[in-house]
């Protein structure tokens, strides 16, 4: 029990950000919460539980998904009509493991990422009248068809990648760039596809583009970390 907030909010954030001796000074008592309940053992063959662990790790990598939605991903993975080998709590906690791995790989993280570099780009496109979404939809048929209604009503035109995109870049196969002008002219598609190199390499990034608007944008070579949240 403390008399103010101040006291609460350095503690929690030191201890989310891992300072040291984050917790000295202040009088812990132990809650008894009782003990949870045992999760049974997940019963599958090792080639589902590699394929299973692999989807896991690659939506964990691409950084979008919270760790409820990467359960979420996990228990439905392997259904198949009434057969759910994975229950709720199964698919917490293996997520939960590979999540934690993927948080302590992080703190060796230094300042800012390929990822973060790509969202200033988004930011400042998007201020420009750009609308500009990262894993944007399941595809690109999806991503053309609500891109348009996704941002500013006066917006000149877009660029996005969606899911599968994502998945690529986690893989290290570098970032594909979907982009365009809303008066669907090739000119308006071309002079989009220049502002958006421009802002890419204006962050570092490296940019593959012919300068053709029939072309996609290609961020690579791709170092994909991208820290996790949720």
């Amino acid at each position: 029990m403390l008399d103010t907030p101040d006291l609460v909010i350095a503690a929690i954030t030191g201890w989310a950000s891992l300072k040291d001796n984050w917790d000295s000074g202040l009088d812990w008592t132990l809650l008894n919460l009782g003990h949870p309940e045992p999760v049974p053992q997940l019963e599958l063959d090792e080639d589902d539980r590699q394929t299973l662990e692999a989807r896991i790790r690659m939506v964990i990598v691409g950084g979008y998904a919270t760790r409820a939605q990467v359960a979420e991903i996990a228990e439905d993975y392997l259904v198949s009509g009434d057969h759910r080998p994975v229950s709720a709590q199964q698919a917490w906690q293996l997520t939960n493991g590979i999540w934690l791995e993927r948080v302590e790989e992080q703190t060796s993280w230094k300042g800012e990422t390929d990822p973060e570099r790509l969202t200033r780009a988004f930011t400042a496109l998007e201020a420009t009248g750009i609308t500009s979404r990262e894993n944007f939809t399941c595809c690109r048929s999806c991503g053309q068809a609500e891109i348009g209604g996704a941002g500013s009503t006066d917006a000149r035109g877009f660029v996005y990648f969606h899911t599968q995109c994502t998945d690529a870049a986690a893989a290290g196969h570098g970032l594909t760039l979907l982009y365009g002008g809303f008066d669907g002219s090739s000119d308006t598609t071309a002079s989009i596809g220049r502002q958006v190199v421009a802002a890419l390499t204006e962050t570092g990034l490296s940019v593959e583009w012919n300068g053709d608007p029939g072309q996609a944008i290609t961020v690579a070579p791709l170092d994909w970390r991208k820290r996790l949240i949720g």
